[in-house]
């Protein structure tokens, strides 16, 4: 019962860090984006995600996840890099004013009337990536332990958990000026792709997922030091007169 009870916990624990991962990408391109492309996208990923642990069950472990994991991480960079750009160019634009403009008087990221590919491809992409890591944990944990009904549950339920979660936070989210949401999902898909990426080059980083803190530090005193910069420039300031 105890052994049970460990692996329950302990997957549980592991997956909602992963599962946490996925909801915070989605959260932030749905409100950034819209959210129809987005949705489709994560039952895209659902679907194909079920297909894949169908199909190969405890097979998992053999899936080249390093392979996965630089590609989702380098194309996550790629759009998180633009992102964060503009979000630093619009924050320093409009500077706290900005901050708390309405949604209303903002232009949207996405004015199209067709559909959104770039939603749906970096909503797409979370839920497969991170739900294979949770399907990793679930097998590696389950097998290992000779508890393999008990360690999906724990994965199933973090995800229903961090899911519900999400759920409930959309309509805050939602009222998060786009200026300010757009440079917030910059810095996030930045630093979930620069860890992604590097770990798929076989890159151990320090404290495993805790670097992810690391980096989001990191790219956050570096979008705060942008936007100090650009803001002097609009006032005209210039260090060497």
């Amino acid at each position: 019962m105890t052994g049970a009870v460990f692996v329950l916990t302990t997957t549980f624990l592991a997956s909602a860090v992963e599962a946490t991962e996925m909801v915070t990408i989605v959260l932030g391109v749905g409100a950034t984006r819209g959210w129809r492309s987005t949705l489709v996208g994560v039952g895209a990923g659902l679907l194909v995600l079920a297909v894949v642990v169908a199909a190969l069950g405890l097979a998992l472990n053999a899936l080249p996840i390093g392979a996965l994991r630089l590609v989702v991480g380098s194309l996550l960079l790629v759009f998180g890099l633009q992102w964060f750009r503009k979000g630093v160019m619009r924050v320093a634009a409009h500077g706290l004013a900005g901050v708390r403009m309405r949604r209303q008087d903002e232009s949207p990221e996405w004015s199209g009337d067709g559909f959104d590919w770039t939603a749906f491809v970096l909503a797409f992409k979370g839920v497969v990536l991170e739900g294979l890591e949770v399907a990793f944990i679930v097998v590696s944990f389950g097998t290992n332990a000779n508890q393999l009904g008990v360690a999906v549950v724990g994965g199933v339920g973090a995800l229903i958990v961090v899911g519900a979660i999400g759920a409930a936070l959309k309509g805050v989210v939602a009222q998060i000026p786009r200026s300010l949401l757009q440079l917030v999902v910059g810095i996030l898909l930045t630093t979930f792709g620069s860890f992604w990426a590097l770990e798929g080059l076989g890159v151990n980083w320090p404290a495993g997922d805790g670097a992810i803190g690391g980096l989001l530090a990191v790219y956050l005193v570096t979008a705060l030091t942008y936007i100090t910069i650009e803001r002097r420039r609009a006032f005209g300031f210039n260090p060497g007169t």
